[in-house]
């Protein structure tokens, strides 16, 4: 009786569905959805009244870093300070922009997020870039950094992304020439974005307030007492 009853609920366990997204080469109608997206993305925007500005620090985990250099000691924690941008669309596709800057002692990421007024398909647009964190958040604001990932969340529908692939031990890296329109649209988009958030003068004071935040108070001299003989 056992037996049967664990054959019936092998029968009855929902088929597993999984989506496998080919990030390095997606196909043409993947691209041109990557390209009516971007296309999408107001130039002149309206923004209303309402905007945020926050400001933090994070405690992130090296873990998975450890993990692909093969490192079998605990990695230590790292801290990310980060700045984020949101503004609110009168009247667009989109209901709202939010920028976000985030560095830490390895990288600094720079990801632009629109998400849609009214999703009936697509979700969100997101577009992301990564530098190294050798150079300063304001260096890297001042330049266009190559777009690293371009992703479009669609409602019920799994995700439409390109990334830029580099070489691994599988092999040399991927032919994506023919996806440099689409990366030089989605670098355009973030950068008119950045220009019209303020974010070149924004992100960088905003960091030091967040720096300045987490410094060390000095501590207070001791005072000295003496004591008197009698």
């Amino acid at each position: 009786m056992p037996a049967v009853a664990v054959g019936q609920q092998a029968q009855q366990a929902p088929p597993v569905k999984v989506n496998i997204l080919n990030v390095c080469n997606p196909g043409a109608d993947e691209q041109k959805e990557i390209a009516s997206a971007l296309a999408s993305v107001p130039k002149q925007p309206l923004f209303s009244p309402d905007f945020e500005v926050a400001r933090g620090r994070s405690s992130l985990s090296d873990k998975a870093q450890a993990m692909e250099a093969g490192e079998s000691a605990t990695p230590q924690p790292i801290t990310a300070a980060w700045v984020r941008i949101r503004h609110e669309f009168s009247q667009t596709l989109f209901s709202n922009v939010q920028y976000s800057f985030s560095a830490d002692s390895k990288n600094m990421i720079e990801t632009l997020v629109l998400h849609v007024r009214e999703p009936k398909d697509l979700v969100l647009l997101s577009i992301e870039d990564t530098a190294s964190a050798v150079t300063s958040p304001a260096a890297m604001l001042g330049t266009n950094t190559p777009i690293d990932r371009i992703k479009l969340e669609r409602f019920g529908k799994p995700s439409v992304v390109l990334a830029r692939c580099a070489a691994s031990q599988a092999g040399p890296a991927p032919d994506q020439s023919a996806y440099e329109p689409l990366f030089r649209d989605a670098s355009a988009v973030l950068g008119k974005y950045r220009d019209l958030l303020r974010a070149r003068r924004t992100v960088p004071d905003e960091l030091a307030k967040v720096i300045t935040s987490g410094r060390a108070k000095p501590a207070s001299p001791t005072k000295k007492t003496r004591s008197l003989q009698k």
